[in-house]
C-alpha cells in the first residue's frame, strides 16, 4: 500500500512512500524495546548533549527544512523559519535542564530514613503527531521523552510524511544510535495495534477530539497512560477599557497564523458592546489588509488550507453558518484559484447551535459575538466543549489576572497572543484533552515517579 503527498499550493503531488506492513511494524517495535535497554542506562548527561546537538543541525539547515514545511502543508515560509527555530530552541532547553527536571527528589518522613521521589524512564512511546506544525509537535515530545531515557515510534499525518522522515534523518545526523526514534507510516488500524502492543509502554496524540477517545480508549484498554493536547475553540475577550489599536492587530495575527490552523489559534472574538463598532472595523481592516497567496514568497501572510478535503470542511462550516443566519463582514469563499485557498472572513451575528458558534473552524474564519458586560463575555468564553487557550484584554491589569482566573482552560494570557513556550506546561482541559507538554511537566509525564525509601536494617525508632 503507498500514500502520495500533495502540494496544497499547486495540487501536484510531491512524493509517494510505501507503507509499513506488519513485519516492518513488528521488527521496528522489537528495535524501539531493544534499543530502550541501553538507552535508559546512558548517563543523562550524554542524552542531553544528544538532544542539544538536534538544534545544531535544525539550525544548519533550516531553510531545507522551512522549505519542505510549506511544500507539504502550506505554511508561510517565513512562519515555517520560526518552527524550525523554536524546535532548535526547545532541544537546547531540554539540553540545558533535564538533569534538573529529572534529579532524585528528597523527601523528609522520618529522620532515621532515607526517603526519595526518582524519575525513571518508562519506556517505547508511540507518538501520533498532526500536519500543522509537522516539526514542532514531533520535536516538542521528542526532545524531552527522549532525554528522559525513553524511546520513541512517531506515527505522523500522512500529508507531512517528508517531514516525518526529515526529522528522523535529523535525529540521525545529532548522533542518536538506530532504534531510539523511528518514524512509521502506517494506518490506523496499525496505530491502535502499536498502542496495544506490549512492547510500547505509553502513548501521545495531538490531533482531533475523535482520534484522541480512540488512541486513548485503546491505551487505557491496555492500561497504559497517555497524553491527549486535542482541539480549541479559543475566546478572545474584548473589554471595554482594552487597547483596541493592538489588540485588532493582534487578534488578525491569532486568527490567520498558520493559515488560522492552529488548535491555540483565537477564533470566538468576544467583545463589549461599548467597543464592538470600532473593534469590529478594525479587525475587518487588519483581515482585508492581508497578503493572500503563494507561501513560498516572503511578503505572503496567509497561505493555502492544508488538504482539499480540509477546504471542503470550512466551507461547508461557513456556508451552514451564514445560511442560519450570520452576516459575512470580508471574505466568506475560497477562493477560485489553484490551490486550496480561503478568503480571511469576518462574520458576526452568528446563531448560536451554528458552526461558528459550536465547532472549531480550521481555517482564516473570526467569528465576532457582541455581550453587554465583563460577566456575560465570560459566560460565553467558557460556554464551549474545548478548554485549550484563552485571553482577554484590558487596560486594567488587575481585572485581566482575575478574570485570567476564571477561565476555563489549560492557558490564559492577558493583553497577549495565546502561545506555547518551553518553560511553561501547555495542554487543556474538557475536550482539549488532558496531560501536560514541555516544562518540568514535559519531561515527567513519561516517567515512573518511584518512592524508595530505605531504612535501618535494625527498624525505625518509634
Amino acid at each position: 500500500m503507498q500514500l502520495t503527498t500533495t502540494d496544497p499550493t499547486t495540487e501536484d503531488d510531491i512524493e509517494t512512500y510505501e507503507y509499513h506492513d506488519d513485519a516492518d511494524l513488528d521488527r521496528m517495535l522489537d528495535a524501539s524495546a531493544d534499543r530502550f535497554a541501553s538507552w535508559r542506562d546512558r548517563l543523562i548527561t550524554e542524552r542531553q548533549a544528544l538532544v542539544g546537538s538536534i538544534a545544531d543541525v535544525l539550525r544548519e539547515n533550516e531553510d531545507e527544512y522551512a522549505e519542505l514545511m510549506t511544500e507539504e502543508m502550506g505554511k508561510p515560509v517565513s512562519q515555517a523559519r520560526g518552527e524550525i527555530q523554536k524546535c532548535a530552541w526547545v532541544c537546547e532547553f531540554y539540553a540545558e535542564r533535564a538533569a534538573e527536571f529529572l534529579q532524585d527528589e528528597r523527601v523528609g518522613v522520618h529522620p532515621e530514613a532515607r526517603t526519595k521521589v526518582s524519575y525513571e524512564p518508562l519506556g517505547p512511546l508511540v507518538a501520533v503527531m498532526p500536519w500543522n506544525y509537522p516539526f514542532w509537535q514531533v520535536l516538542r515530545v521528542a526532545a524531552p521523552t527522549l532525554a528522559a531515557g525513553n524511546t520513541m515510534l512517531l506515527s505522523h499525518a500522512p500529508n507531512v510524511t517528508g517531514c516525518a522522515t526529515a526529522v528522523e534523518r535529523i535525529l540521525a545526523d545529532a548522533g542518536f544510535p538506530e532504534g531510539v526514534f523511528q518514524t512509521l507510516v502506517v494506518d490506523t488500524d496499525a496505530i491502535h495495534d502499536a498502542v496495544a502492543d506490549d512492547r510500547v509502554a505509553a502513548a501521545t496524540l495531538t490531533g482531533s477530539v475523535r482520534a484522541g477517545r480512540a488512541v486513548a480508549e485503546t491505551a487505557g484498554n491496555n492500561l497504559k497512560p497517555s497524553v491527549l493536547e486535542l482541539g480549541g475553540s479559543d475566546p478572545f475577550v474584548v473589554l471595554d477599557d482594552a487597547h483596541l489599536d493592538r489588540a485588532c492587530e493582534v487578534a488578525a495575527q491569532a486568527r490567520v497564523n498558520n493559515n488560522g490552523q492552529a488548535c491555540i489559534a483565537a477564533k470566538r472574538f468576544i467583545v463589549h458592546e461599548d467597543v464592538y463598532e470600532e473593534f469590529r472595523d478594525g479587525l475587518v481592516r487588519e483581515m482585508e489588509s492581508l497578503t493572500v497567496g503563494d507561501p513560498r514568497e516572503e511578503n505572503t501572510d496567509v497561505g493555502p488550507i492544508a488538504r482539499a478535503d480540509l477546504l471542503d470542511t470550512l466551507e461547508t462550516q461557513v456556508k451552514e453558518t451564514v445560511d442560519a443566519g450570520a452576516t459575512v463582514l470580508t471574505g466568506g469563499e475560497a477562493l477560485d484559484r489553484e490551490g486550496y485557498f480561503f478568503e480571511p472572513t469576518v462574520l458576526e451575528e452568528i446563531p448560536e447551535e451554528s458552526p461558528a458558534a459550536c465547532d472549531e473552524l480550521f481555517g482564516p474564519v473570526a467569528s465576532l459575538f457582541r455581550v453587554g458586560s465583563e460577566e456575560e463575555a465570560m459566560e460565553l468564553a467558557n460556554d464551549t466543549d474545548y478548554g485549550l487557550g484563552a485571553s482577554v484584554w484590558t487596560g486594567d491589569l488587575e481585572r485581566g489576572e482575575r478574570l485570567a482566573g476564571e477561565f476555563e482552560a489549560g492557558a490564559a494570557f492577558v493583553n497577549e497572543l495565546v502561545q506555547s513556550h518551553p518553560k511553561l506546561p501547555f495542554g487543556g482541559v474538557k475536550n482539549s484533552g488532558y496531560g501536560r507538554e514541555l516544562a518540568a511537566d514535559g519531561i515527567r509525564e513519561f516517567t515512573n515517579k518511584k518512592t524508595v525509601w530505605v531504612s535501618p536494617a535494625d527498624g525505625l525508632d518509634d
